[in-house]
């Protein structure tokens, strides 16, 4: 599902002891940019958030003070070596933009899936599908068009390879001896 629900918080302490102290009970500070109001300040829970960040194109639903607001990350910023999430900004989302990421995860969940069934690279079909609509086509037609691209892309190489192969066994092969008579 491309949208996840979150439960937020307000938050009124700020600073990096203040940051500390909230990741250490396993919330991630967070901004929520747009809409014409001043940036609110939150807090997210930790695990839910980065496994929603995980899916291509997701719509966070945040619930601050029961009221629901869509959003999208912006910015994500992860520690460096063990990749905890320690900030996330958030923008909000018109009714039009949060239909078009919605559309835009299925088309990739639809190739990532054709590609798991055709035996190819998921990740792959998925970066397919972005290419082809950043150079202005559409999400479905561009998710039935990369399983394609990925198939032919998978026939070539496998026949540079065989061509390669071949003439590694032809180099070396023993030459055949010739024979003087006389």
């Amino acid at each position: 599902m491309p949208q996840v629900r979150l439960e937020a918080e307000p938050r009124s302490d700020f600073g990096k002891g203040a940051a500390r102290r909230l990741r250490r009970t396993g919330r991630v500070p967070a901004v929520i940019y747009g809409d014409g109001d001043a940036p609110r300040h939150i807090s997210l829970p930790g695990h839910e958030l980065q496994q929603a960040l995980r899916k291509p194109k997701v719509v966070l639903q945040v619930d601050l003070d029961g009221s629901l607001t869509a959003t999208a990350a912006r910015d994500v910023q992860r520690e460096v070596v063990k990749q905890y999430l320690e900030h996330v900004d958030l923008i909000v989302l018109s009714k039009a933009e949060v239909i078009d990421r919605i559309a835009q995860a299925d088309a990739i969940a639809e190739a990532e899936a054709a590609a798991i069934v055709a035996g190819l690279d998921p990740v792959a079909a998925g970066q397919a599908v972005a290419d082809a609509v950043a150079a202005g086509g559409d999400w479905h037609e561009a998710a039935s068009h990369a399983v394609e691209g990925l198939e032919a892309e998978a026939e070539a190489r496998s026949e540079a390879n065989t061509a390669a192969d071949f003439a590694e066994a032809q180099l070396e092969a023993p030459a055949p001896e010739v024979t003087e008579e006389a």
